[in-house]
């Protein structure tokens, strides 16, 4: 299943995370160095560092046919901003979500920010017969390439999609009186601090649930170059909230565009 004729695909999607920028940077600078000695060891530095994503796709195992299709599907639909391929969770984040359901024994899992589905996807695969994925995503394309990946795969039928602003969303979802075991935040980076700040107040988190909240290095701009975009700065302030907040605990994984995982603390 695809949106369109895989020989429509795209070109390769450019570099969106720290390691994918620095390579491509290192590309360029390499044929420019002079010095044998020098442009040797950048080299190396080079292959240290493009090797790196590579090595972690062999190595987080296979991608179901199912994900591969969704995968396809987003690769060969032509986006218009703000969104764009590159917003695909992919192949080694959506194994760690996979593992952090496994490993949290999630029944409930709500996804703020769907795209075209793969993590939604990825989680759903590990969630038992009974678990439910509750989807939010605005964009109503988006949405519907990712209802026809569903549809394709048992998995899929664990998934409620709901369509909307996110905020309205969570709202209907505490006066449902919904809770969730595991999230994942991956929507507009300006909003993340108010999702976090709703899933507390409307006690949307089960005892124990976890957060997980995607793009929280968003290109090395919290601490890299000069002035960062408003998305930059939105992470930014972002992590500085959640570091200084005392009901969170919390660690920001160096994987892909950076992810931060959240427990919020027990009371006193």
């Amino acid at each position: 299943m695809s949106a369109g004729p895989l020989e429509d695909h795209l070109d390769d999607p450019r570099p969106v995370t720290p390691v994918g920028i620095a390579v491509e940077q290192l590309t360029r600078v390499l044929p420019r160095i002079a010095d044998d000695e020098v442009r040797a060891e950048v080299a190396q530095i080079h292959q240290l560092l493009a090797g790196l994503d590579p090595y972690l796709e062999v190595n987080a195992g296979p991608e179901s046919p199912a994900l591969q299709d969704l995968d396809a599907a987003t690769r060969a639909t032509a986006w218009t901003a703000p969104l764009e391929q590159e917003m695909l969770s992919g192949h080694v984040e959506g194994k760690l979500l996979q593992m952090l359901v496994r490993a949290t024994r999630a029944r409930r899992v709500l996804e703020i920010g769907m795209f075209t589905g793969y993590s939604a996807l990825a989680m759903a695969m590990a969630l038992p017969d009974d678990g439910r994925v509750v989807a939010c995503e605005v964009d109503t394309r988006a949405a519907e390439i990712a209802q026809r990946c569903f549809a394709t795969t048992p998995a899929g039928e664990r998934i409620e999609v709901r369509l909307g602003p996110a905020l309205e969303t969570l709202g209907a979802l505490g006066a449902e009186s919904a809770c969730f075991d595991l999230v994942f935040i991956d929507a507009d980076k300006a909003g993340y601090l108010g999702y976090l700040h709703t899933l507390l107040d409307l006690d949307l988190l089960a005892p124990g649930a976890l957060v997980c909240v995607d793009n929280t290095l968003l290109q090395g701009q919290p601490w890299a170059y000069g002035e960062p975009s408003a998305n930059g700065a939105s992470i930014a302030a972002f992590n500085r909230a959640v570091a200084e907040d005392p009901r969170l605990d919390q660690v920001l994984l160096p994987l892909r565009d950076g992810l931060t995982l959240i427990l919020p603390t027990e009371p006193a």
